[in-house]
């Protein structure tokens, strides 16, 4: 194989998907990993040029050592690992639900602050290897809702440095990307994400192609290792005191004339 390979973890849906079809379009082959969409993910391989499945549960540290050593055995030019898989489910500041911390823990930081180690520690490619663990604007825009999510994302996006500056050759890099709203979640309807993905300063819809194309750019290496990426159309610069999704419920200033 001639075409550098990209691991994408959360691939098979999604933002996930977005950054798997944009690797592609730029030339990659591209892992896409998945926990339970064995069907998307087979049908998104299948409609990419260069393209094939793993399956791996991220919890389970000897699945992913196992996941890492297989690519790292196959992927001649294993040059790009998007650490993308994430939880994204609801408790707030005034309570900690420490059962959905924990699993939360284990998948947004534990699992993928491990899985960029062990790429790092075993992984090949002659141009050097680029790690980028898709963290949050919500971190640069706090608020109290998603308590659980936010913190987990939180210690993500300090691992980063510490890889960088630990775990990284000279010739890797090792990025954070922090989207902004970008597609409906939790129990948003499509009407409510048309609002609240529009509080940002330009008043637009982020798409998940830019965040694809923002991976793109990072796996290039251009940017010193460590620094993270913000695609979210200026939303990290607002004050927003409580989460887009209430935003647009609650706040009557959120809502169309």
């Amino acid at each position: 194989m001639t075409r550098p390979a990209v691991l994408v973890t959360g691939g098979a849906k999604r933002v996930g998907a977005a950054i798997a079809e944009g690797f592609a379009k730029a030339g990659w082959h591209v892992v896409i990993h998945y926990h339970r969409s064995a069907r998307e993910a087979t049908d998104l391989a299948a409609g990419l040029p260069s393209a094939e499945t793993v399956q791996c549960e991220l919890s389970d540290p000897g699945a992913v050592e196992e996941m890492v050593a297989v690519l790292s055995a196959r992927l001649l030019d294993w040059r790009c690992c998007v650490a993308n898989a994430a939880l994204f489910l609801p408790d707030d500041a005034a309570a900690l639900d420490e059962d959905l911390f924990d699993r939360l823990l284990t998948v947004n930081a534990r699992a993928s602050a491990r899985l960029i180690q062990l790429y790092l520690a075993h992984a090949y490619a002659a141009q050097g290897r680029r790690a980028i663990a898709i963290t949050d604007q919500k971190l640069f825009n706090p608020n109290p809702d998603f308590f659980s999510y936010t913190l987990t994302k939180a210690a993500l996006a300090g691992a980063v440095p510490l890889l960088a500056m630990g775990a990284a050759r000279e010739a890797d890099r090792v990025y954070a990307l922090a989207p902004g709203a970008i597609l409906p979640s939790h129990d948003q309807n499509a009407a409510e994400a048309e609002v609240s993905h529009r509080l940002n300063l330009l008043q637009r819809r982020t798409s998940a192609g830019e965040i694809a194309d923002g991976c793109v750019f990072l796996a290039q290496g251009l940017l010193a290792s460590g620094e993270t990426l913000l695609v979210d159309s200026g939303q990290h610069l607002l004050r927003q005191a409580r989460d887009v999704i209430y935003l647009a419920r609650d706040e009557p200033g959120a809502r169309p004339a």
